[in-house]
């Protein structure tokens, strides 16, 4: 089964091709390789969004005091 986070990425992937197929930005005939560019790149920035939150704190950027 996917995870919860796999599944929002499917579902937004989902949501952002059909309003471009409903806007004409994508035809129905193209959809399977601008659906994998979609999905890719929300991936993506997930997954750089978890590495950020897992990262330890930056100590440079903590105030001198």
């Amino acid at each position: 089964m996917a995870s919860s986070v796999e599944e929002q990425i499917l579902r937004a992937s989902k949501e952002i091709a059909v309003k471009f197929i409903e806007t004409g930005r994508v035809s129905p005939a193209n959809f399977t390789e601008h659906f994998e560019v979609i999905y890719n790149t929300i991936k993506k920035t997930v997954l750089q969004d978890e590495k950020k939150d897992n990262a330890p704190p930056n100590k440079s950027a903590e105030p001198n005091n």
